[in-house]
């Protein structure tokens, strides 16, 4: 009996051996694996509100899975890249752990190139590069932002969504071969969208516990200046026919939310409920903003 139970022993593994395995894939995951998961939203919903509203106009869709596989694969790439290169917090330490990271850059490094060389193929989409190199210009600033600390936090994940928010006058582009203003609608309206969800986010972390009116004005007046900007430019784009009318109704939910956070109850903030609420947020954003650009046709 003490035989067998020494064998047993030997094969299972101790609570403390299954610990340490289990931090072992995290951190792997962690080396290679973007970390802003909200992040992977913010370059969709702009994908796929302007190859939406580009399909009116076009039926023209490999070019714009092409798009797709280049931008995922770039916005994957910068974290193993970043982790080589020892310029984020998760750094590769160990010999397995840069294989690892550096096969995983290989591989999207060669699928967001085989996508690009595609799509720019004979010269084919030449205004992409503009679009691309503005994208990057953006997150470079993002970079050296992101380096003044955390006083700059906001103002860097601004610029940041100028970036990601290209995607959407990208993929009308290489939808319909156009770049006029319904690419610029595009991608402003994008980015105010995205703008405010970062926002509230933001406002919503950092008043988690402050309770009624006058105190969350206080510590909101900037975002609740924002929803009156934003409106504004809204009510703007439509007077001067830079967007169908109907397409402000895209923004409804969005300015309710935010006014409704100011009158609230207070409760606890959960932030995997929170952050469920912005992804079906920006869901409601595409389905209607699609969907008023097609009825305007």
């Amino acid at each position: 009996m003490v035989a067998k139970g020494y064998s047993i022993g030997l094969t299972c593994p101790s609570g403390n051996e299954a610990a340490q395995e289990k931090a072992r894939r995290y951190r792997r995951l962690a080396l290679l694996l973007p970390r802003e998961h909200g992040a992977w939203g913010l370059l969709l919903v702009p994908m796929v509100t302007g190859a939406g509203v580009a399909l009116r106009e076009s039926n023209h869709i490999p070019p714009v899975v092409l798009l797709l596989i280049a931008a995922l694969s770039l916005f994957w790439l910068r974290t193993p890249l970043e982790s080589l290169l020892d310029t984020s917090v998760m750094k590769a330490q160990t010999r397995d752990e840069r294989v690892a990271v550096a096969i995983t850059i290989l591989g999207l490094g060669a699928l967001a190139s085989l996508s690009l060389a595609a799509l720019l193929w004979s010269g084919q989409n030449p205004l992409l590069w503009p679009i691309g190199a503005a994208a990057g210009a953006a997150f470079l600033g993002q970079a050296l932002l992101k380096q003044l600390g955390r006083p700059a936090r906001m103002l860097s994940e601004i610029v940041g969504i100028i970036g990601l928010t290209a995607s959407a006058p990208a993929a009308y582009y290489v939808v319909t071969g156009k770049f006029g203003a319904t690419a610029w609608v595009l991608w402003i309206a994008n980015l105010i969208f995205a703008g405010d969800q970062i926002h509230y986010v933001q406002l919503r972390i950092h008043t988690a516990r402050v309770e009624g009116f006058r105190a969350k004005l206080k510590h909101g007046w900037s975002f609740a200046a924002g929803q009156f900007v934003m409106t504004a430019g809204l009510t703007v784009a439509c007077l001067f026919r830079l967007m169908p009318a109907i397409a402000s109704i895209a923004f409804s939910p969005l300015l309710f939310r935010g006014w409704f956070y100011f009158i609230k109850r207070p409760a606890p903030l959960v932030v995997r409920k929170l952050g469920w609420s912005e992804l079906s947020q920006a869901v409601a954003f595409c389905v209607l903003f699609i969907a008023a650009f097609v009825l305007a046709k």
